[in-house]
């Protein structure tokens, strides 16, 4: 994908005098995405990024079809060209060494795709042609797929694409300060920039998109700060000869936490090995030596033992953070940086994406002066996203709670929900159309969940038989409570919360 590029100069010259429609704090997955939809809705933008360099992490590398579908809507689908990225098409979930497929949903089966106004032009919804992707298989197929790739290079594809657009001026900097006035709203963002020194901006709408480690989501609320229960140890496998190809790969057992696999390149494949615990052990090849090596599937054992002889791990926490209403004048907290969830079922772009989505029809044509006209949409905006986030956000939290397995209870809940979806038919096709992101109906998921936990009991039942019966149906009781335990409090935080 061209453009994108410029000069160190070019990245520091904004025009300070002039006040903008919208800055953008960050320049991530979300913050190019809500830029290059306002310019094309006609406002005009800056955005702010520390480092327009590619970056380097092991975060969004695999994007469920929810997301693909988002990217459509914003009319930057083909930010997924040209970058080597692998077609998902579904899951392999396996147990205790048993496996069973898990293919995308139909799109017969769900809403089209939504083409916002002014966004979508001149075929920028539909995948191009090139080296991995394909326009047969993307735009033709009876199902949905998802991708994977390299996040660094996703990233700069996002980025030349907003350098497109004529209305966005591109800053290199560091936001130190988001501006208020003598009445607390938001007037707009201080910035240090390399030469000049520390400049302020001036806008009608500040969006704050700093991502997981958020500097300013303090400014929606001091107390909106995420809590962090595990982490994810990761490494990068070469030339792996993948057990499901196409597929992301969640590898589960009694004996150990999960592991998800899914290839981001033709050569490279992510692996990300969960630890129970915000704080990483103390000697991490020894863990994953003991812990994860022994479970890795035959035909990954090659690469995944070649990556553990160089040992270069990286880690990432786990972090957990209910979204909240944007009721700050002049200012719209978006992405990681308002509301994050447990990156086990890969939702964290679908909900920022889809986020976008909205906002841009809730307040795209709006004239951004009129800012308690744009307030009064973000707190509606707040309700309308519930829908589809927090079904990916409860459904992330209730399947780390079952494939994590820390107790008695989980352990019968994950050999069910095991057994479930060997079951086929309805038992695969909704769970995977909720952790895909294209099915936003919360009830209708905890009906599904607790479909689950029942048919776990019945499993118990079954293995206990007659001469178990009494301990199993006081089992029964406490496995229900467990699974309530794990889901309603998070159904409540994010429906009601």
């Amino acid at each position: 994908m061209s453009g994108g590029k410029a000069t160190n100069t070019d990245l520091k010259n904004a025009d300070a005098s002039i006040t903008y429609d919208a800055i953008i704090v960050g320049c991530g997955v979300i913050g190019p995405c809500v830029a290059t939809g306002l310019a094309r809705k006609g406002k005009k933008v800056l955005i702010v990024e520390r480092e327009w360099s590619m970056p380097d992490r092991i975060v969004g590398e695999l994007m469920q079809p929810g997301g693909v579908r988002a990217l459509r809507s914003l009319g930057m689908v083909q930010s997924i060209n040209d970058i080597e990225a692998i077609p998902v098409t579904g899951y392999t979930v396996f147990y205790n060494g048993e496996k069973v497929a898990i293919p995308y949903p139909y799109k017969a089966d769900i809403a089209p795709v939504e083409k916002v106004p002014k966004l979508v032009r001149d075929g920028n919804d539909k995948v191009t042609e090139d080296k991995t992707i394909h326009v047969k298989d993307f735009e033709e197929d009876e199902r949905e797929r998802g991708v994977g790739f390299v996040h660094g290079k996703f990233l700069q594809n996002l980025r030349a694409i907003v350098a497109e657009e004529p209305n966005v001026t591109r800053l290199q900097g560091n936001v130190v300060e988001i501006l208020k006035n003598g009445h607390n709203e938001v007037v707009g963002a201080k910035v240090d920039i390399d030469g000049r020194g520390k400049v302020e901006f001036k806008a009608h709408i500040t969006f704050v998109c700093d991502g997981i480690f958020s500097k300013f989501r303090k400014e929606l609320s001091t107390d909106h700060v995420p809590t962090v229960g595990s982490s994810f140890v990761g490494m990068s496998l070469f030339h792996a000869k993948m057990p499901s190809p196409n597929h992301g790969h969640v590898i589960l057992g009694t004996e150990h936490m999960p592991i998800l696999v899914y290839q981001i390149s033709p050569e490279e494949t992510r692996i990300l090995c969960a630890y129970n615990s915000p704080k990483l052990p103390s000697d991490v090849k020894a863990w994953m030596t003991k812990k994860v090596q022994p479970y890795i599937p035959e035909s990954l054992r090659p690469s995944f033992d070649e990556a553990l002889a160089q040992g270069k791990f990286r880690s990432m926490p786990n972090s957990y953070l209910p979204g909240r209403q944007n009721n700050v004048i002049g200012m719209c907290v978006i992405g990681d940086a308002l509301n994050m969830r447990h990156p086990l079922t890969g939702g964290g772009m679908t909900v920022g994406l889809n986020d976008v989505v909205l906002l841009m029809k809730k307040i795209g044509d709006l004239d951004f002066s009129d800012r308690e006209v744009v307030l009064d949409e973000l707190l509606d905006y707040h309700y309308e996203r519930k829908s589809y986030d927090s079904v990916i956000n409860v459904l992330s939290i209730a399947l780390y709670s079952l494939f994590a397995a820390d107790s008695k209870d989980l352990k019968v809940l994950q050999k069910g929900c095991f057994k479930y979806f060997k079951r086929g038919g309805d038992c695969v096709k909704l769970p995977v159309s909720f952790l895909s992101g294209v099915m936003p109906r919360p009830f209708l998921l905890t009906r599904v969940f607790f479909a689950v936990a029942f048919y776990a009991v019945y499993v118990n039942f079954q293995e206990r038989g007659m001469a178990g019966f009494p301990v199993a149906l006081i089992e029964a009781f406490s496995i229900l409570f467990t699974a309530a335990r794990v889901f309603t409090p998070y159904l409540y935080t994010e429906m009601i919360g």
